[in-house]
């Protein structure tokens, strides 16, 4: 017979973990029946999900029992909650740092007007941005990559403008993407298996890659047959909606473009970088920009351009221009490069390969010290671009690649990154970076056990808006996903170097600001500790979370991990937001001060005045 307090006697468990386990269970059972229909409109299981609203919220208001103080205790009342009204329809694509009336007030010279001008604070839209009507689920993966509903991103100027280039085709209720491109009509396929005869993409040791100027990303798309994750980054310009259409397709992509401030992203971080056709003046500011491919480029790693003025000779007159002009471009490229000490590994048609070199010790003609890059390398955050070169890390040997030997993926996802290991990293160890790992693998089985289609390939686009050492993305890692790790500007640690060695991807951003993306772009979000770390008034809780709400899907989740007393004023805010909310202890217990609060976005479009789907 069992004793008292048995975990086999049933009769010994609090009505209090009944409650609360029942509530999980209706929770998360209707949730994964609404979410895996994959309709996302007249869907009577929606409906149902609305009318059933009282079971998945009710009994929220319990007590932790962590030692009596407000602290541990979980406000949960509606007196408090405030309603915040949908935006008029005229802002569904809304992109406040990428607003196109705004960008038209700055300089055109270097691309300035294309770059992140966020509006003051008086200017911010403190509403929530509706979906279109007849707003669907986006298609799962890989089904995704070649078809995205025509009611989510309605634009079909692009299926005009690049008819011929394969991009995109519009047929019936649905966009179709063939796989093309500007210089791939016959393929990304085809096109990316003829880098891979130079590049290294099928052992593993080619993994993350930058897409400068990507159009719908069609590269991005087809480089995951390889395993390689792509940033791809195109301007908000008058190609209407390509980023959007990038990450409907469940491929990785940000509003950016080259122009006078540096990129978003560490020294080091890509094994390839890639630009096809992509209107990229790389000769000129005396090779700025190239300087910038150098910087994010990891030592040994490979550029790929395409088009434009590569076999200038052949092509001269299908691009209607000068060949003089063409051969004078194609020179000064050849010549940054050589000043980079950049190798010419290949040039066939209208496609040229370049590699880093491992470190400086081969570089003889790498230029003068006078002319290398002195302040922090690492510090990009609307920094000006500088005509200058970033110096390689120190090496012991004439062999020894500078950052640290290259490892296959997905072998480098849990080894110690160079970084850690060289001690670049104050206050990261060996130790409790894997310590991180282990912490983070608990982490997510416990999200898994709460969520049970946390891994079903519901989820495709997924964003860590505080991602510490990269442990969430590794622990959730699977091919059905990606995520976008932010590294916040006011971290304590920057550990996006880090991520990158890891063979994932991320990006610098301040929470302060909207993110560079398009509205309804992102399947789940996951914030732990965000709103601890901005906890100091520099700015409002509530335009982050409508920031949160703008990116995120219809129908999509977020999983906040912070403080009970941080987490009580966030759920109050996203009472109001048309988010359906549950609170869940620490998997390791009650006692503990921090908590987690499960939240999925409901469903209603431009128009509606509730949240029920259409019938």
């Amino acid at each position: 017979m069992a004793t008292k307090g048995n975990s086999g006697d049933r009769k010994s468990r609090s009505p209090l973990a009944l409650i609360i386990v029942i509530g999980l269970c209706c929770f998360f059972y209707i949730l994964g029946a609404w979410q895996r229909s994959g309709f996302g409109k007249g869907d009577t299981i929606a409906i149902e999900v609305s009318k059933n609203a009282e079971c998945i919220l009710n009994n929220l208001n319990y007590e932790t029992h962590s030692g009596g103080d407000d602290d541990g205790k979980i406000d949960d009342s509606e007196s408090t909650v405030q309603e915040i009204k949908p935006c008029e329809d005229r802002f569904i694509d809304y992109t406040p740092c990428q607003d196109q009336m705004r960008a038209m007030t700055f300089p055109r010279e270097n691309m300035n007007y294309r770059e992140r001008h966020c509006p003051p604070q008086e200017e911010k839209l403190r509403c929530l941005i509706p979906a279109p009507k007849g707003y669907s689920t986006p298609f799962s993966w890989p089904k995704s990559r070649d078809y995205v509903p025509y009611a989510n991103a309605p634009y079909k100027s692009l299926t005009v403008e690049k008819a011929i280039q394969n991009w995109i085709q519009y047929e019936g209720n649905v966009f179709r993407f063939p796989g093309g491109g500007t210089q791939f009509p016959h393929g990304a396929d085809t096109y990316i298996n003829e880098l891979a005869s130079v590049i290294p993409m099928d052992s593993g040791m080619v993994r993350t890659a930058l897409d400068t100027g990507c159009g719908v990303a069609s590269w991005g798309a087809y480089l995951f047959k390889k395993n390689v994750v792509a940033m791809s980054f195109a301007p908000r310009d008058s190609h209407e909606a390509q980023v959007q259409f990038a990450l409907e397709r469940g491929v990785p992509a940000v509003i950016g473009v080259l122009g006078t401030v540096k990129l978003p992203y560490p020294s080091r971080s890509f094994d390839m970088a890639h630009c096809s056709r992509c209107l990229i003046p790389w000769g000129a500011n005396d090779g700025m920009y190239m300087m910038e491919v150098d910087r994010v480029l990891r030592p040994g790693g490979y550029w790929v351009l395409s088009g434009p003025p590569i076999n200038w000779k052949t092509d001269f007159k299908g691009w209607q221009r000068p060949i003089k002009e063409l051969e004078a471009e194609q020179n000064k490229i050849e010549d940054i490069a050589k000043s980079l000490c950049w190798e010419k590994k290949h040039e066939q048609g209208e496609t040229a390969i370049w590699q880093k070199r491992i470190n400086d010790h081969s570089c003889s003609e790498r230029v003068t010290q006078s002319t290398m890059c002195s302040k922090n390398e690492e510090n990009v955050w609307y920094e000006k671009m500088e005509t200058c070169i970033t110096p390689y890390p120190e090496t012991s040997g004439q062999d020894k690649a500078a950052g640290g030997a290259w490892k296959p993926f997905p072998e480098r996802l849990n080894a110690v990154p160079f970084r850690i290991s060289s001690g670049s990293v104050p206050g990261v160890s060996e130790e409790t970076y894997l310590e991180d790992n282990r912490l983070w693998k608990k982490h997510v089985n416990a999200y898994k056990r709460v969520n049970k289609i946390l891994d079903s390939g519901r989820y495709r686009n997924i964003m860590d808006m505080n991602a510490g050492l990269g442990g969430f993305a590794a622990a959730i890692d699977s091919p059905k996903l990606w995520v976008m790790n932010v590294m916040p500007t006011i971290a304590e640690k920057d550990t996006l170097g880090v991520i990158y060695e890891r063979g994932l991807i991320g990006i610098y951003h301040d929470w302060c600001e909207a993110f560079s993306t398009y509205p309804r772009t992102y399947d789940l979000i996951h914030a732990n500790g965000v709103f601890s770390l901005y906890n100091d008034n520099r700015c409002n809780t509530v335009d982050i979370l409508l920031e949160m709400d703008r990116i995120l899907r219809p129908e999509g989740a977020v999983i906040f991990r912070d403080q009970a007393d941080v987490l009580n004023k966030v759920n109050k805010i996203v009472k109001g937001m048309r988010w359906n909310t549950k609170w869940v202890d620490h998997e390791d217990g009650p006692l503990l001060s921090e908590k987690i609060l499960f939240v999925v976005k409901q469903y209603w479009v431009a128009g509606d005045n509730s949240t029920e789907s259409p019938q």
